[in-house]
């Protein structure tokens, strides 16, 4: 986001600070809109990062009902060779991208708009 922010040109702010605008006007009303596409970005790999989180809640958690997504699909393998359910963890592992498919879909024209400017500033 740092980054983002420091192709923005400073003239803008300036601008505004001309035109007698707040700090936190400037900030709302000029900056945000133009970070959109790299908070929509940093949202998607947020989200997808917070919802396949694995470690954390296995070392938190300890009671079978407050298991997050991710270790349930982990209970369904089996100790021993032969006892994993092969079919309900594919179904479940299949099931569980789909959040991050809605959310992608929803912010993909932030998204693409980020990674496609990001990519030409510099």
């Amino acid at each position: 986001m740092k980054q983002f922010f420091l192709t923005i040109p400073k003239e803008l702010e300036e601008a505004a600070i001309i035109d007698g605008a707040s700090p936190f006007r400037i900030f709302w009303s000029i900056m945000l809109p133009l970070v959109k596409p790299a908070l929509a970005a940093m949202a998607i790999f947020t989200f997808g990062s917070a919802w396949n989180d694995f470690t954390y809640p296995l070392i938190v958690i300890n009671t079978d009902n407050m298991k997050v997504l991710a270790l349930g699909i982990a209970g369904f393998k089996g100790f021993r060779e032969g006892l994993t359910q092969w079919p309900l963890m594919m179904a479940a592992s299949a099931m569980s991208i789909l959040p991050i498919v809605i959310v992608f879909v929803l912010a993909q024209k932030y998204f693409i708009e980020g990674v496609k400017t990001a990519g030409l500033k510099g």
